[in-house]
């Protein structure tokens, strides 16, 4: 009775939207961000709200009329912020869906630079544990956040709150996927959200673990060897006959029977 129930269930779940950034939710003073919204139904208008105040209303820009793009140029820090979108069904007695989850919008440039750095020097092995650290020059502000981002990815891939100014990120098991260049970030963990600099590119190099028991096949091994033994066995026998023939010429040329000796040109 009960896995009879289960898709009526599914199907009560209020729907919700969902937020995103392109080409990141973490760019630089005076860069452009498109915000894309996406409803799960089709709806007539979207609402996209920063900090729980309206920012802007769309159409859906497509014929699905499922997703609302806005665009935002030339970031200043005023723009950095909590972000959500709220669309508008079409129909006035569909189930009504829920904001997206909230969208953090960071503009960097506006605290210093902080440095990141690994625990590991040179490649990292495949399945290792790999932590960063990152460092922030000043102490003053708090609360504080920090954010580690990767090239490639558009949104951060950890934040951590820290009253230090220190603070590592762990990368767990690694694989290739995570080899690449990282920086990190901190910024106010409230509004206005000053956001520091980013720090200098790290670049994370992971390689595949090299088994102990890696090499070559059995029977191959013991060709080379045998061959090895041969080839010192054969060579030993040769040292062996020229010590005899060295010893033998040798002797023959101190031999007072030789004639040549009893005929030299002083002996006449």
């Amino acid at each position: 009775m009960i896995p009879r129930l289960l898709p009526l269930l599914y199907l009560r779940l209020p729907l919700k939207a969902s937020l995103s950034a392109w080409p990141s939710s973490v760019l630089p003073t005076k860069s452009n961000v498109t915000i894309r919204c996406k409803s799960p139904t089709p709806s007539e208008y979207f609402i996209l709200k920063k900090e729980g105040h309206v920012f802007d209303i769309r159409k859906p820009y497509d014929l699905t009329e499922d997703t609302a793009e806005f665009y935002i140029t030339e970031l200043q820090q005023g723009y950095g912020g909590r972000y959500t979108c709220e669309p508008q069904s079409k129909w006035p007695n569909d189930t009504r869906t829920q904001p997206s989850d909230p969208l953090l919008l960071l503009v960097t440039g506006y605290l210093p630079r902080p440095s990141l750095q690994a625990h590991q020097w040179g490649p990292v092995v495949a399945g290792s544990k790999v932590t960063l650290q990152c460092l922030r020059t000043d102490s003053m502000l708090r609360p504080i956040k920090f954010a580690l981002l990767k090239e490639g990815h558009s949104s951060p891939l950890q934040m951590s709150s820290s009253t230090a100014t220190v603070l590592d990120f762990s990368l767990e098991k690694v694989t290739a996927r995570d080899s690449g260049k990282y920086t990190c970030v901190y910024f106010q963990a409230r509004p206005p959200f000053r956001t520091s600099v980013p720090s200098n590119p790290l670049e994370v190099s992971v390689t595949d673990a090299v088994t102990e028991d890696y090499g070559p096949p059995d029977n191959v091994t013991g060709y080379v060897m045998g061959n090895l033994i041969r080839i010192g066995v054969a060579a030993v026998i040769v040292l062996i006959l020229g010590g005899f023939l060295v010893e033998a010429w040798h002797s023959q040329r101190l031999s007072p029977n030789r004639p040549w000796l009893h005929n030299a040109p002083g002996d006449q």
